[in-house]
């Protein structure tokens, strides 16, 4: 493998990097206030759209994980950014939380039922078969279908919940139309990333806990990718895949001595 840049800037996924099911995972609150002191530029992503930055940088200090707002990028951000930038001051009819709602909002679209330009599925804990009725109808008259990400599922305390993956699945089902996804892994997500850091993808590192979707998104957008081993992925699952982390690491906690 050729040899990189030293790493300057650093991406990493939250959910199996530096939390899990609600608990700090050892070594994640070093390695963020490592982080912070060294001046670094990072990003924490997360595929989840229903929190907004300051929710998630709030609910990450009630268990010890310092993240400030401006650290935090989640789906949400990345598609309305996205969304910006294909159609400015556009419409959309979203089903999602305040995560999503939010991130449209401040970049000046309008939420609407009527002839939206666009159908938003973002993640909700709500799912509702009348809001499911009305985009499959709306994209059926024309509008475009967007989705913030793939995920099929995500974790709660009682086990996996169906997520905006398989939500968006039911839709194309019923529509015939296939949603543009702009999570992780389009490395659209990741490109945004390094844009609001004015990083370079030859100096960054994407840690994550996924192959399908953390280490693949930072492989094809150039990055060194790390996968740790405190989340999904398990060491004999590496090698089903044909593409690899630039390394294996069990957790953050052997990344700490780098920064």
């Amino acid at each position: 493998m050729a040899e990189r840049k030293p790493i300057e800037s650093w991406l990493t996924d939250m959910d199996g990097v530096l939390v899990h099911e609600g608990i700090p995972i050892p070594g994640a609150e070093e390695f963020i206030r490592r982080l912070r002191e060294s001046g670094k530029p990072f990003l924490v992503l997360t595929n989840n759209s229903i929190y907004t930055p300051r929710d998630l940088a709030a609910r990450l200090a009630g268990i010890g994980l310092e993240v400030p707002e401006e650290s935090i990028w989640t789906s949400a951000l990345a598609t309305a950014k996205f969304l910006s930038g294909q159609r400015p001051g556009g419409t959309a009819y979203v089903i999602g939380e305040a995560g999503l709602t939010t991130a449209l909002y401040q970049i000046g679209y309008v939420l609407t039922d009527t002839n939206p330009d666009y159908v938003v599925l973002g993640e909700t804990r709500t799912y509702s078969f009348e809001a499911l009725t009305k985009a499959i109808r709306l994209i059926n008259g024309g509008a475009r279908f967007i989705a913030t990400n793939p995920d099929e599922t995500g974790p709660s305390a009682e086990g996996a919940l169906p997520a905006t993956g398989s939500v968006a699945a039911l839709i194309t089902k019923a529509t015939g139309v296939e949603p543009y996804f702009v999570g992780k892994p389009n490395p659209l997500m990741m490109r945004e990333a390094l844009n609001t850091l004015k990083a370079h993808s030859e100096s960054t590192a994407m840690i994550g806990d996924r192959m399908d979707t953390d280490v693949v998104a930072g492989m094809e957008a150039g990055l060194e990718t790390v996968l740790v081993l405190s989340g999904l992925t398990q060491p004999g699952e590496v090698e089903r895949f044909p593409y690899r982390p630039s390394r294996v690491v069990k957790s953050v906690a052997d990344l700490i001595d780098e920064i």
